[in-house]
């Protein structure tokens, strides 16, 4: 692995707007060397080849998946022509927000076809496709390419030129990265939600197959922030009642004023007394769709109990396969007439409606309570194990709080 010539350089210098090279000197990175093993390390700042981009990192969050990988939970898409083992060491951090700070070549534009320049703020994609492969040429969501790379996952460290993840001062952007223009209004800690907000496209697939309109009655499994992105997503959609269910109850507490308007902890009930007291919730018919987001096999079976006849489950939360589990096809699914809607990841096409609907809602809602603690890249294992926690609702890295 690359490590700086000059372990001792403090300071990066910083292009000039009109320049598109790279900043010299190095940079600090959280590395994870093994599961539960972090280290800060330096690397030399690379100079962008032809449609690549350097990314100063402004914020990146933790994600749930960084979790599993953290405690060597690292078996990623089952199932897909992609399926693999993470290998290390990596440079966690996929939830990304920063400003252009070298461009490859003579042009990079915006998701929109707009040319972008040094200093513009953007969210890059969480995924690079290869665009030939037989879902990037179909209709498909592009997480499910055949060559699908993903920065702090499949992209780790021991690649040149390294920087692959968010949890950096800078980050290199593979050509053919879709990258999101970050209004002025705005702010990182808020546009740093923007990814996670992508991943609740399963509400819209759920509410076009079963036609259901404003009014309708959801239910989120699990309320950290995953959850909490598709609680906002539903109200946005104009839901009328959201039941949310966790184990903690500081994750409650925000959900209700973030708009939930039942509150079950999960910890005081057993499945099926849980199942009961959702359909209390909703009117004594069940949800029209149930989103499970908690990241546990055993809820996707509860999930699916919870469910009224004809309605929806979105399973949001099995990035990392944790093992199988029983569900009676008949009972649970045909019987009843259960769609059930499964996303492996955020779709290019919802980082723009993510954008709108956080600056739409950020008088309506008390938004900054979900960045709960903002961390510097020293404090790695401190903050993956706060994200666990009760004290903790979403914990983001910035690579600006630390370093000598």
């Amino acid at each position: 692995m690359e490590r700086s010539k000059t372990e001792d350089d403090t300071r990066l210098a910083e292009p000039s707007p009109a320049s598109t090279s790279a900043p010299s000197g190095t940079a600090r990175a959280l590395v994870m060397d093994a599961p539960g093993k972090l280290s800060v390390r330096r690397f030399s700042i690379p100079e962008p080849k032809p449609g690549a981009a350097l990314l100063r990192i402004a914020c990146s969050g933790i994600c749930g998946t960084d979790k599993h990988t953290f405690r060597g939970e690292t078996s990623q898409y089952a199932g897909t022509p992609h399926a693999r083992s993470i290998e290390f060491p990596l440079i966690c951090g996929h939830e990304n927000v920063g400003t252009i700070a070298a461009i490859g070549g003579e042009e990079l534009r915006d998701s929109e076809g707009r040319e972008l320049r040094v200093g513009d703020r953007v969210v890059p994609a969480a995924n690079v496709t290869c665009g030939e492969c037989r879902y990037c040429r179909g209709d498909h969501p592009y997480y499910l390419c055949e060559r699908l790379e993903d920065y702090g996952n499949s992209l780790n460290a021991a690649r040149p030129p390294h920087l692959f993840g968010g949890w950096a001062e800078y980050m290199y952007l593979l050509p053919g990265t879709r990258l999101y223009r970050v209004p002025d209004e705005l702010p990182d800690e808020l546009a740093v939600l923007v990814e996670p907000l992508a991943v609740t496209h399963g509400l819209e697939a759920a509410r076009a197959h079963h036609r259901v309109r404003e009014g309708e009655r959801a239910a989120i499994l699990g309320v950290g922030p995953l959850g909490i992105c598709h609680l906002i997503r539903a109200r946005a959609m104009g839901a009328g009642t959201i039941v949310a269910i966790d184990l903690l109850a500081s994750r409650l507490d925000l959900a209700a004023d973030l708009g939930a308007s039942a509150l079950l902890p999960a910890a005081d009930l057993e499945p099926e007394a849980l199942v009961a007291a959702v359909h209390e919730a909703c009117g004594g018919w069940g949800p029209d769709v149930v989103v499970d987001t908690s990241g546990r096999p055993e809820s996707f079976v509860t999930a699916l109990r919870m469910a009224r006849p004809g309605g929806a489950v979105v399973e949001a939360g099995a990035f990392i396969d944790l093992g199988t589990v029983p569900v009676n096809p008949a009972g649970d699914i045909c019987t009843k007439n259960v769609a059930v809607f499964g996303v492996g990841g955020e779709m290019a096409s919802a980082y723009g409606p993510a954008i709108d609907i956080l600056v739409a809602n950020l008088d309506r809602m008390p938004l900054d309570r979900i960045i709960s603690h903002r961390m510097p890249l020293e404090a790695g294992a401190e903050a993956l194990i706060l994200a666990e926690s009760e004290e903790a609702t979403k914990v983001i890295f910035d690579p600006a709080l630390g370093g000598a």
